[in-house]
């Protein structure tokens, strides 16, 4: 899987609203300096995410933005649908409606497959706990096996 650089900015940003909830609206360039992201990249970013009613903003000297809900309700998941589309997709179908004739028939399989495996680990994330630097324990166990840290080549 790649993570783009809108889905990688977007978590950043959220879980920066999370961490100041309770301390009013947060300036965008002000998220984008603590991140090191460009500001104008981010500020479309946010405007998705307010479209989409995951934070909320306020122009203005007191103006900036806040999460429109709570940080445990928004998954990663979530957030990579709102700022990207779907999971996953092969061209820009939908796996159920993609088939796939003689020996490569069951490569759909794998695609659900990948779909699911994917949804095990971001729908149960959410920013709430990126926020707070606890992810539930099916999710950290999996950063804890042998290989998850190693870099496989490429063939």
């Amino acid at each position: 899987m790649r993570v783009s650089a809108r889905v990688d900015y977007a978590v950043r940003a959220l879980a920066e609203l999370a961490a100041a909830a309770g301390e009013g609206p947060v300036k965008g360039d002000a998220i984008a300096a603590r991140q090191g992201v460009p500001v104008n990249f981010l500020e479309n970013i946010l405007a998705d995410l307010r479209r989409a009613g995951i934070v909320a903003s306020q122009r203005g000297s007191v103006g900036g933005y806040w999460l429109a809900v709570p940080a445990a309700s928004v998954t990663v998941a979530d957030v990579i649908r709102t700022v990207e589309g779907p999971l996953a997709d092969v061209r820009g179908e939908a796996l159920e409606d993609l088939d796939y004739p003689g020996p490569a028939e069951t490569l759909r399989d794998v695609w659900v497959a990948t779909r699911a495996s994917l949804r095990a680990v971001l729908e149960q994330v959410t920013i709430a706990d990126v926020a707070g630097g606890q992810l539930p324990a099916a999710v950290r166990r999996l950063t804890e096996t042998a290989d998850a840290w190693v870099r496989r080549p490429m063939a």
